[in-house]
């Protein structure tokens, strides 16, 4: 490659009719400062034709894409604060919850353990009406027994008194009438109180 870049240089510099040239490998001139010059100004005016058509709108695309990134950073940041936040609240309600249900529970307790004591007070109540009523019942029914046995009592005696009066008695005949009456009516009926 070298050989034909120095046969190029060579053919340049023979073309240009300056024979001087010929040992030289690069030829400095006035029309290959020209060029260059042109060439560095082509250059630098591409790179701000460049710069202003395809870099700054890069760089814009880039800087909002910077910013979009940085703001979704953002957003995720304040969202999984918002999100901490929530938990806390939520757990806190999970809390409350459960002491709510425990109370819910406690009053249920106390309210079934008041309901329990009012149907053991209103049975308790009943059962001593009832003993009420039955021990009222049960000395009526003494108080007529007595009165039925008192009226036999006087029926018997009556009935003695009869048949004393009827029959002259001894003693011995009133003790046995006695003993008659006391059997025809039975033992029983004179054991009941």
């Amino acid at each position: 490659m070298s050989n034909l870049l120095s046969s190029g240089l060579l053919f340049l510099t023979e073309t240009a009719g300056e024979p001087e040239m010929k040992d030289k490998i690069f030829a400095l001139d006035w029309q290959l400062i020209f060029d260059a010059v042109i060439v560095a100004c082509a250059v630098f005016f591409l790179f701000f034709l460049l710069s202003y058509l395809v870099f700054n709108p890069a760089r814009d695309l880039m800087q909002k894409r910077r910013d979009m990134i940085a703001q979704s950073i953002a957003d995720a940041d304040k969202e999984k604060e918002e999100a901490l936040a929530f938990k806390k609240e939520y757990d806190a309600r999970l809390k409350n919850v459960e002491a709510e249900a425990d109370g819910i529970l406690a009053d249920a307790r106390r309210r079934a353990k008041g309901r329990e004591d009012a149907i053991i007070n209103a049975a308790q109540e009943e059962s001593a009406r009832i003993m009420a009523r039955t021990q009222t019942e049960v000395e009526l029914e003494k108080s007529r027994a007595k009165d039925e046995i008192k009226q036999e009592i006087i029926a018997v005696a009556g009935e003695m008194a009869g048949r004393f009066i009827s029959e002259k008695m001894d003693p011995a005949k009133q003790a046995e009438l006695v003993d008659d009456v006391i059997r025809e009516m039975g033992e029983e009926t004179w054991r009941q109180e």
